[in-house]
């Protein structure tokens, strides 16, 4: 049990949470000291204003971009941990430069998060990986950025204002923004024609972005809807119960389980349905093939719970379970008494056969009149 806590204090929730909080503090630190100026901190005067300003200024941005490595802290991308580990003394550091009262909380809340990120090394072990959706929108912005920055400046002698290549990536910036502020104009057809297509090129490639950022919003804000997990939920699961496969055995187990946090991974998608209409949160997948097992995280686990109809599938989704965590407890339910020692090789730690209990109380109490029934009610009572 105590395990247990120290697990929520320093496991990943607590990693990705303190991540995120001095990112967002150094956003607002930053933002305070950029519009309302430097409340003066104990350490204002040995610091020059212009430092204090300058850490303004970073500071936001470094808030910014921690705040993007947090995000991919909680999917417990590895990519996500340099960043934040690098980003966080920085920021630290920032907080102590802009000498103000509103950094103070940055500082010590960064200097609390480094070593619990730190310490969570390991729990961040996944390579970063893209979707089809996310390279477009990339490649869409990258192609019409070096469209509109090559083309302009090819064309300077037809924009006004337009000298070097820094001119150029600006009047791309605001044109395919659709900003338009207007300081740089074309003088030409060419150049007109040009800045249209930017135009419409920009507001596409945008589009395609906007899209790739808000449909995991989109599936997020539904997955709540129907009251069960997003991806990036299953990635902060840990100390849960995993449930592989789904039977006449696991139905009551779910009553069992419902003040704990627990996930069902079935390949059965009418089931799934079923289940997540009453609010149980389901991974659809082959409960003996690794990857469904680890969307769940099966390896942060503390608990296995093997229970179907089938003690050959559940054999093997035993095999997978303890390969992938070796040191979680598994419990499986055999549907025959041959094979409660098979299912104790293929790696589980206590095997029952309900069918085998239910069968020798009903003997007992058959034949010597023992109150069987209060027993399994005392049971239950106790557990």
């Amino acid at each position: 049990m105590a395990d247990r806590r120290i697990h929520r204090v320093v496991g990943v929730r607590a990693a990705v949470a303190l991540a995120a909080l001095s990112a967002l503090l150094s956003l607002g630190a930053g933002l305070a000291n950029i519009t309302t100026g430097a409340a003066a901190g104990p350490l204002s005067p040995y610091v020059p204003e212009i430092v204090q300003q300058s850490a303004g200024f970073t500071g936001t941005l470094t808030g910014f971009v921690l705040l993007l490595f947090a995000r991919e802290l909680s999917r417990r991308l590895r990519v996500g941990w340099y960043g934040t580990v690098v980003l966080l003394p920085v920021a630290a550091l920032q907080g102590v430069a802009q000498a103000s009262v509103y950094s103070v909380p940055l500082v010590v809340c960064s200097l609390l998060a480094f070593p619990v990120v730190a310490a969570n090394y390991r729990r961040f072990d996944r390579p970063i990986s893209f979707s089809n959706a996310q390279v477009a929108a990339v490649l869409a912005l990258i192609g019409t950025l070096a469209y509109g920055t090559i083309g302009s400046f090819t064309l300077r002698e037809e924009f006004v204002e337009v000298d070097t290549l820094t001119d150029a990536f600006y009047y791309t910036i605001v044109t395919a923004s659709t900003v338009g502020y207007g300081d740089i104009t074309p003088i030409s057809e060419q150049a007109t024609l040009f800045s249209v297509s930017l135009v419409i090129l920009g507001t596409v490639s945008f589009a395609v972005a906007l899209g790739s950022v808000l449909g995991p919003a989109l599936e997020a804000r539904f997955s709540r809807a129907l009251g069960t997990m997003t991806d990036t939920e299953y990635d902060l699961l840990e100390d849960h119960i995993v449930v592989l496969g789904y039977g006449e055995l696991t139905e009551p187990l779910l009553e069992e389980l419902d003040d704990a946090q627990f996930v069902v991974v079935t390949d059965d998608t009418d089931c799934a349905r079923r289940l997540r209409e009453h609010g149980v949160n389901v991974q659809i997948g082959n409960p003996s093939d690794q990857e469904p097992l680890q969307a769940v995280a099966i390896e942060q686990a503390r608990a296995i719970i093997v229970a179907t109809n089938d003690d050959a599938e559940d054999a093997l989704a035993i095999l997978t379970a303890r390969e992938l965590n070796p040191e979680a407890r598994i419990v499986a339910g055999a549907t025959s008494r041959d094979n409660i020692e098979k299912l104790r090789r293929a790696g589980a730690d206590t095997v029952l056969s309900p069918a085998v209990i239910g069968g020798q109380l009903l003997v007992r109490s058959a034949l010597s009149g023992e109150d069987v029934e209060g027993l399994t009610e005392k049971l239950l009572d106790d557990s």
